[in-house]
């Protein structure tokens, strides 16, 4: 599904990632652990062409997609949640959700598609006439991953969707990361709660100074380095 060859990426004049390799299948979630600095978000970054990506290759189904623009990862079907629950706060929940689907000119497919995000996020029927800016967090949360939705991705990434959330509202969130798994679609996640992106992914990478120091399934959770960095012990 997603294929990240040698991947050297960062900011103008600031390298940050130096040779990651990181892979996706088709129906996995992998997940991306690490310390703040690592360069997590500047992987899934550098797909979306938001990072300056100096060397290496990311390959979609095949396709060499390294530095295409956003719109052509939309029409490929990938979509990018951002951190920090980005919304356009001064539109309805129903406008940012139609947004998503902007790409779909059959209306009649949009209103299927906008059923289909109230069926998994029930609150967003329920405020679709409700400026954005009013919801909570968690509602904001639901409505970006409900218009990142909207599209109908094969490949989902997520930035952190947990950060600020309640616990309640984590795990609510890990549930429906995981139903949307079941139902065929693959998700790359950069996510600080590595306890929980470890359970939930089928494969985890450990980024350390824009590096992957360490990859595995559900069995690293065992090893002395995640336990004792960030498993506290």
């Amino acid at each position: 599904m997603l294929k990240i060859q040698n991947l050297e990426a960062g900011y103008e004049e600031l390298t940050v990632l130096k040779g990651v390799n990181v892979e996706v299948k088709a129906g996995e979630i992998v997940a991306l652990i690490g310390p703040n600095g690592a360069g997590k978000s500047t992987v899934i970054k550098s797909i979306y062409d938001l990072a300056n990506v100096t060397k290496g290759k990311i390959e979609f189904k095949g396709k060499d997609i390294t530095g295409i623009k956003t719109h052509e990862l939309l029409e490929l079907g990938i979509s990018f949640v951002t951190q920090g629950r980005v919304v356009f706060g001064e539109l309805s929940v129903k406008e940012n959700l139609e947004i998503g689907g902007d790409l779909v000119k059959d209306r009649e497919i949009v209103e299927k598609k906008l059923e289909a995000v109230y069926d998994k996020f029930p609150v967003l029927k329920e405020k679709e006439n409700t400026l954005a800016y009013t919801l909570s967090g968690g509602q904001r949360q639901q409505l970006a991953l409900g218009r990142a939705l909207m599209n109908d991705p094969s490949l989902l990434l997520l930035d952190e969707p947990s950060l600020g959330l309640s616990p309640k509202l984590q795990k609510e969130l890990f549930k429906t990361i995981e139903d949307l798994k079941k139902e065929g679609i693959s998700i790359l996640i950069v996510e600080q709660n590595a306890k929980k992106a470890i359970e939930m992914a089928d494969r985890t990478y450990l980024l350390e100074n824009g590096n992957i120091a360490l990859t595995g399934g559900k069995e690293i959770v065992k090893h002395k380095k995640i336990k004792s960095v960030y498993l506290g012990g």
